[in-house]
């Protein structure tokens, strides 16, 4: 695992905006981890802000985002953990040229976040997305492989998700129109956009289900179209509650080369989770395929969570011009996004004889 964190990025102070789950058990773990500066957080629900402040020894708590902003220095990055519905307000309160690491969605649809990016480009801001899946371990792995050629030229991707995900952990989904494409299978569409670069077109369908019918879609076909040599395919199925045996989780890589299978444990028993597993196989003339056991420190959470602030405080501290998971790049991401919708909303073609 390996983010080339100097002591320079680790000096910069971080300010968070938001102390629910996913600061909790993912933001702030890593960070901790790192060796990351934070200094102040702001929630909403004060106590929540108190509370978090307490546990992660954070020096300040605010009561207000403005008492945040007056409070931090110009270098600050603001690591904003909301809802993708009350992203553009936040970014209205936030000062010129700031430095932002925004939650992912980029908003609740491709509309908003052509608004988002427009607002952060106005305001000069360095602005990225934390779609921190292209960041976890394993996927750096994969990477490194990748740029070594040793899997060759890519040429199938594919994820494959079978698991109970209890939606209720999360209010603010309950009553949400967009659900799993929209704030799940959101990091996989990023993580082949990542590795393969923009799609021709997309396929999909998201679907409900008869066990929550109060919510909105919960699986997900979708095909990333790459042309007629690569493949890239998103399954996923959040209600499959027939104990844990079977539930599975993957993302399968292969090019001409070699291949890797990643079996990752996040999302088995959630939010308990279960181990990871890296395999990949080197294809030699002559020899049989043989998969190998790669042993990866760290997991998706919370340790990918290093790689998407790193990229900001990279960038906030001028050791690159543009992080990589900047609101320019992950645009994409939310007109794949769109495109999935739009696709699962018309429907296939209808067999006549």
């Amino acid at each position: 695992m390996q983010y080339n964190i100097s002591s320079a990025v680790q000096n910069i102070p971080i300010y968070i905006i938001g102390a629910g789950g996913i600061i909790n058990t993912a933001h702030l773990p890593a960070y901790k981890i790192a060796g990351f500066n934070v200094q102040g957080i702001y929630d909403i629900d004060n106590a929540k802000a108190i509370n978090t402040a307490a546990n992660f020894n954070v020096p300040h708590v605010f009561t207000s985002v403005q008492q945040m902003i007056a409070h931090a220095p110009a270098n600050a990055v603001f690591d904003v953990a909301v809802p993708g519905s009350q992203i553009i307000d936040l970014l209205n309160q936030l000062p010129v040229g700031a430095t932002v690491l925004l939650q992912k969605p980029m908003g609740e649809n491709y509309t908003e976040a052509k608004k988002i990016l427009a607002l952060v480009q106005n305001k000069k801001m360095i602005a990225g997305v934390n779609f921190q899946l292209r960041y976890a371990p394993y996927i750096l792995a994969v990477k490194e492989l990748i740029s070594k050629n040793l899997l060759g030229e890519l040429n199938d991707i594919e994820v494959n998700v079978n698991v109970y995900t209890p939606w209720n952990l999360w209010d603010f989904l309950m009553v949400s129109p967009r659900v799993e494409i929209l704030y799940h299978s959101i990091h996989y569409i990023d993580l082949v956009r990542n590795l393969l670069g923009n799609p021709q077109s997309l396929y999909a369908k998201t679907t409900k289900h008869p066990s929550m019918p109060q919510m909105g879609s919960v699986r997900s076909n979708i095909i990333m179209d790459y042309g007629d040599m690569i493949r890239a395919n998103i399954l996923t199925n959040h209600c499959h509650n027939y104990g844990i045996p079977k539930q599975q989780s993957y993302i399968k890589i292969e090019g001409n080369k070699g291949a890797a299978i990643i079996n990752f444990g996040a999302l088995i028993d959630y939010p308990r989770g279960a181990a990871d597993s890296f395999e990949y196989v080197l294809l030699e003339e002559g020899k049989e395929p043989h998969w190998q056991q790669m042993k990866i420190k760290g997991s998706w959470f919370p340790h990918a969570f290093i790689g998407s602030m790193n990229e900001m405080l990279q960038a906030a501290a001028g050791k690159i011009t543009q992080p990589d998971n900047s609101v320019e790049d992950c645009i994409y991401t939310m007109t794949c996004v769109e495109a999935a919708y739009e696709s699962s909303e018309k429907g296939g073609i209808v067999p006549v004889l």
